[in-house]
């Protein structure tokens, strides 16, 4: 069935987790040369170059800007719409509702968080949204359970189609003579920086001792408000720890083949993160889809794909925990082995072409059931 896709999201040269998202679903959506088009949500501050595939921009400062929005996106076939609450304008974000409600054409609304303690207003959005939209995809079955269990939707509406991976699986790298760790993504407080720096003075007395790469820039909220406040935070933590000559820190943009190449020179992934909320993150995603052992702590979606899968959990702010899961991995190349056995989560279905037919196909079911309305009215 040929659809052409209207996306509202943010979008590169926009660099965070759901431009990447979008961009992703949006090429794999566009991959039989149906014409489609971005409306780019931008902040203040953003970088504003065209695009080739931005259609409109709509930035916080426009004033009913939700409106040009929406009219934009009622000449495509369907809206696609990428939700967090600090990417539109108003309270909570709330002028998505209204672009939502104007609306003339079916939509697709993908959380990308489900809070387990929203504010009441944060509540109230989320289940309107949930109303206005034509269907609704969350990324993992947490954030699907903790939707329908904390809010008032409709089940029906809601389902489940997992995070795309680029799958960075080519040659792998010589391995280091030093074990090599990795974090990588935006990086600011809440990153869990610190206490995978504790973690490495605690495995410092390994022969060799292992390396640690930190790779991605600030994210540009924590520049604007902060500056570089964390990453000189951490910087001076390593000094005082005595392996500040271990640690490597990468700000520079990756392009898709120098990131890959660096994925697939790690030997562990380590995702220290502070959140207990976090139901999406496809730095993960891209770990296990490129078949490297994961250190994470246990925020939801680190539960869902590590449980008996490629890697190993640990509490949250505990760097003796990190360290000691660490140690096993770099120690013995079977546990590795046994870990990635277990890698039944980087199939085939975890690809971008696999996800974005899942999308196409909720898509149909939406446009088609419009057309059939459109035509007995």
């Amino acid at each position: 069935m040929t659809i052409r896709y209207g996306f509202l999201s943010t979008y590169p040269p926009t660099r965070c987790g759901l431009a990447t998202f979008n961009s992703a679903l949006a090429a794999h959506l566009g991959e039989e040369g149906i014409p489609g088009g971005i409306v780019r949500v931008a902040a203040a501050g953003d970088d504003l170059t065209p695009a080739p595939d931005v259609v409109h921009t709509w930035t916080a400062t426009t004033p009913g800007g939700w409106r040009d929005s929406a009219e934009v996106l009622n000449t495509f076939d369907i809206a696609v719409v990428q939700h967090e609450y600090g990417i539109y304008p108003g309270r909570d974000g709330g002028e998505v509702l209204s672009v939502l409600r104007r609306l003339t054409v079916p939509s697709i609304v993908v959380l990308h968080t489900v809070l387990t303690r929203p504010t009441p207003g944060q509540k109230a959005l989320l289940e309107e949204i949930v109303a206005a939209a034509g269907a609704v995809v969350t990324i993992t079955n947490a954030a699907h359970d903790r939707l329908l269990l904390g809010y008032a939707v409709d089940a029906a509406k809601v389902s489940v189609i997992p995070h795309g991976a680029s799958g960075f699986t080519g040659t792998a790298a010589p391995r280091n003579v030093q074990p090599h760790l990795l974090t990588w993504g935006l990086l600011g407080p809440g990153k869990g920086i610190e206490w995978a720096l504790r973690a490495m003075a605690m495995v410092r007395n390994l022969e060799p001792a292992p390396i640690y790469t930190v790779a991605g820039r600030t994210h540009p909220k924590v520049l604007e408000l902060h500056g570089e406040a964390y990453r000189a935070g951490l910087h001076q933590l390593g000094a005082t720890l005595g392996i500040a000559h271990r640690v490597r820190y990468e700000s520079a943009y990756l392009d898709e083949m120098a990131l890959g190449e660096l994925i697939r020179s790690a030997d562990v992934v380590v995702l220290p993160y502070d959140s207990t909320e976090q139901v999406t993150s496809g730095v993960l995603v891209e770990a296990v889809a490129a078949r490297i052992p994961v250190v994470a702590t246990a925020f939801p979606h680190a539960v869902e794909l590590l449980t008996d899968g490629p890697g190993i959990l640990v509490p949250h702010r505990n760097p003796a925990a990190l360290a000691t899961a660490i140690r096993r991995i770099v120690t013995k190349p079977s546990l590795a082995t046994t870990l990635l056995a277990r890698n039944g989560h980087a199939g085939p279905a975890l690809r971008w072409p696999a996800v974005a037919q899942r999308y196409h196909e909720l898509a149909a079911t939406l446009v088609t059931a419009d057309r059939v309305a459109v035509a007995g009215s």
